[in-house]
C-alpha cells in the first residue's frame, strides 16, 4: 500500500507514512486525555468537610468554612466528622472538577470544585454542613441564610463557626 494522497489547494499532496502515523498517535493521546478527565478522581482523599487531597495537592474550596475534623457542637452532635461525610457523599461516583481562584496562607489552592456540574461549596453551605467565609466571598451568603432559616446541619446544633472554635482551641478567646 503506497503513501496517502490529501488534496491541498486544489493539488494533489503526498503524505508520508510516519507523518501520517504521528497524526494518528497524536489523535489517539487526545482522546485519551480527554477520557481520562472525563473519569472521577480516584487519588482524591477528603480532610474534613472543606479539604480535598487530589494528586497530592491540598486543595480548600472556595468560599466556605466547614467544622474542623475534631469538632463538635454543643450539644456533642460531630459537626466535622458530619461535613467530611457530607463532602464525600456529594463527590462519590462524580466527575469532579477543580477551577484554581488563589492560594491561602499555608500554600494551599483554594479552588471552585465542582462534581458533575454542582458548586460543591454552594452545595455544604445550602446543607448546612459549612458555613459561608464571607471573610473571602459572599457567595455563598444567601445559601447560608437559607440554611439558617431552614435549620439544616451545624445550624440546628448550636454550633459555633470553625473560625471561632480554631480560635478557642489556640487559647485566643
Amino acid at each position: 500500500m503506497g503513501a496517502r494522497m490529501l488534496e491541498r489547494f486544489g493539488r494533489p499532496m503526498q503524505v508520508d507514512r510516519q507523518w501520517a502515523g504521528s497524526l494518528t498517535n497524536l489523535a489517539l493521546l487526545a482522546a485519551l486525555a480527554a477520557l481520562v478527565q472525563s473519569l472521577p478522581s480516584v487519588a482524591q482523599t477528603i480532610t474534613d468537610g472543606d479539604t480535598i487531597k487530589l494528586n497530592g495537592t491540598t486543595y480548600r474550596l472556595w468560599g466556605i468554612d466547614a467544622a474542623e475534623k475534631h469538632q463538635a457542637c454543643a450539644d456533642g452532635w460531630p459537626a466535622g466528622v458530619e461535613a467530611s461525610k457530607a463532602l464525600l457523599k456529594l463527590m462519590h461516583g462524580r466527575t469532579v472538577t477543580c477551577e484554581p481562584r488563589t492560594k491561602d496562607r499555608y500554600g494551599r489552592t483554594v479552588a471552585l470544585y465542582r462534581a458533575d456540574g454542582e458548586d460543591l461549596g454552594a452545595a455544604m453551605v445550602r446543607a448546612g454542613m459549612a458555613w459561608s467565609f464571607t471573610r473571602y466571598s459572599s457567595d455563598y451568603a444567601g445559601a447560608e441564610w437559607a440554611a439558617i432559616g431552614a435549620r439544616a446541619g451545624v445550624h440546628s446544633h448550636d454550633c459555633i463557626p470553625p473560625w471561632d472554635w480554631r480560635a478557642r482551641s489556640r487559647g485566643e478567646r
